[in-house]
């Protein structure tokens, strides 16, 4: 039974059935796909097992998801999530939230960022996202996104009232204050976002003045949890996310359900009386809480949350890791087979896709390059090397650690897996600045900012009393800090994101220059060509032993 709760592939029954005069609101939550539609013909067929059972007793699914759904995959962002938005009509999702990656796509057309002056479609920061609100059956919400002219935001609605088993369900989505650095800053930058909790509790109140019963939440917003037997223990929770003080600040009663996103973990819990779900990311998992509603008075009378549904074959599961074991079953164990309409749907993109994904490159990866977001990896060295390769005058590359999406496996090196690493669509930019003012930048990315691969010099970070002190180093020379070097990264961080340069451009210490074409990827995938059959072993990119980045212990980096 232990294992069962684990896996999330059990369900909890309450000690009583619902009286007749209540039912039963499944609502169901999922987050941050970012492209990985292979995910949803089983998703569709959990959703149609549990609608079927909901039915049969006089409830109901409400279906939402928590922004994120576009940026990742070529069957997606060939299309700029079209494919995503006909899947998830199919699956009947009632509303969806706008995540900070939904921006991503800048205007219609290959190009990231629209060109001045700004208007419509290719010329628009957001028009691919319009394009997508325009082609959904089901909102858009964002109820904490505003422009700073205080003109109308122009991106789908604060909140929806949905009517499920005869019950008023009232539905808020909020995104990330963390956007405007997440995200290419061109596309936002005329944007502000408002504190989650304030905008969340004002718009629930107005649901509720509007006869909403229940109000649910699809936030771009999460949290991390590495339990789920016991809903109301949040000591295997960590306390400093953005969802729980979101949770703790609203209102008692405001809200009865979050669907949490954003940060690619897991919760099934209750803050401060409000249940949580928020299953991972790519589509491995959905969440869920059962909430037992009062027909006459209206309250919601309890709930129950759910562990994380993985989504996946009996094949898959890993013997040795219990959260892996899930066969495809509904809840009274009958087996599931995935979905053939949302099949059909997705197909045609899964097709062109595939076609592309298998182009080789030439190189041969002789062991997986595992990737890292916090700390020095092979695939983000191996990337920064291909961008000097790429723009051999520049003196230093670098890449963000939230840049790499994916490892790289072993075998044949194809188009597929270089693009699921580095999805985005970034241009080359060069920022032009002092030695010194770099090398703090790197310090500062060491004692808790976003962390970045090195190309072109090394880096030695050191302890001088509190402060964490970097110098940099070329073929073991230390650089001068009024020394003047040109920097090679992404348009997104040279404009912002991360807030990687932000400080240094706004104090007139660093001077950007962009490229217009074509995408870093897109030269990254030429300079692989050109090493021909080579072998890329990890060790050659990233030795533990003489890491490029030498500091007194893993990140966040704290000095007594």
């Amino acid at each position: 039974m232990l294992l069962c709760v684990l896996a999330g592939a059990c369900r909890p029954r309450a000690e009583e059935p619902p009286a007749e005069d209540r039912v039963v609101l499944s609502i169901v939550g999922t987050s941050d796909l970012h492209g990985h539609l292979r995910a949803l013909p089983l998703l569709a067929a959990h959703l149609e097992a549990l609608r079927r059972e909901r039915a049969g007793a006089g409830g109901g699914v409400v279906l939402v998801d928590a922004g994120d759904m576009f940026q990742g995959t070529l069957e997606s962002n060939l299309v700029e999530g079209a494919s995503v938005v006909d899947a998830y009509a199919a699956l009947g999702y009632d509303a969806v939230t706008i995540g900070n990656h939904e921006f991503d796509f800048g205007p219609i057309g290959p190009r990231a960022t629209a060109t001045p002056p700004f208007g419509a479609g290719e010329a628009d920061p957001r028009g691919a996202l319009l394009a997508r609100i325009v082609q959904a059956p089901f909102p858009f919400l964002s109820a904490n996104l505003r422009r700073k002219d205080s003109a109308p935001l122009g991106l789908g609605v604060p909140s929806q009232m949905i009517e499920r088993a005869g019950i008023k369900v009232g539905i808020v989505g909020v995104t990330t204050e963390a956007t405007p650095h997440t995200t290419i800053a061109a596309n936002v930058a005329d944007l502000e976002v408002a504190p989650l909790a304030a905008a969340i509790a004002s718009e629930a109140a107005s649901l509720r003045a509007r006869g909403a019963a229940v109000i649910v939440v699809a936030a771009h917003a999460g949290g991390r949890c590495t339990g789920f037997a016991d809903p109301d223990d949040l000591a295997v929770c960590e306390a400093d996310h953005e969802i729980m003080a979101v949770a703790r600040a609203l209102p008692p009663g405001a809200v009865d359900v979050i669907v949490a996103g954003h940060t690619h973990q897991a919760m099934a819990h209750r803050v401060a009386g409000v249940a949580i779900v928020q299953s991972y990311a790519l589509g491995v998992a959905f969440g869920r809480v059962d909430l037992v509603v009062d027909k006459t008075s209206g309250h919601v009378v309890s709930n129950m949350v759910h562990a994380p549904r993985r989504l996946c074959a009996a094949a898959e599961a890993d013997p040795d890791d219990p959260l892996s074991v899930c066969d495809p079953r509904d809840d009274d164990g009958r087996p599931l087979t995935p979905d053939p309409a949302v099949a059909a749907v997705i197909a045609p993109a899964l097709a062109t896709a595939d076609a592309m994904r298998e182009r080789p490159l030439g190189p041969t990866i002789a062991a997986p390059f595992v990737a890292r977001r916090r700390g020095e990896n092979a695939v983000g060295n191996l990337f920064v090397d291909l961008m000097l390769r790429a723009r051999p005058d520049a003196d230093v590359a670098i890449i963000n650690g939230g840049g790499v999406r994916a490892d790289l496996p072993a075998g044949p090196l194809r188009y597929g897996a270089l693009y699921e690493a580095f999805p985005f669509d970034n241009r080359f930019a060069r920022v032009k600045l002092r030695a010194g003012d770099f090398a703090a930048m790197i310090a500062g990315s060491l004692g808790g900012g976003a962390f970045f691969s090195l190309g072109g010099l090394d880096a030695v970070a050191t302890c001088d009393g509190p402060d964490l002190r970097v110098s940099l180093q070329a073929a073991g020379v230390t650089l001068a800090a009024d020394q003047e070097i040109v920097v090679l990264a992404s348009d997104f961080l040279a404009t912002g994101g991360d807030r990687a340069f932000a400080g240094l451009q706004e104090r007139g210490l660093a001077t950007v220059t962009l490229e217009e074409d074509p995408p870093l990827r897109e030269a990254l995938a030429a300079e692989l060509e050109k090493l021909g059959p080579a072998t890329l072993a990890p060790l050659a990119y990233h030795d533990p032993e003489h890491p490029r980045i030498r500091a007194p212990g893993e990140p966040p980096v704290r000095c007594p």
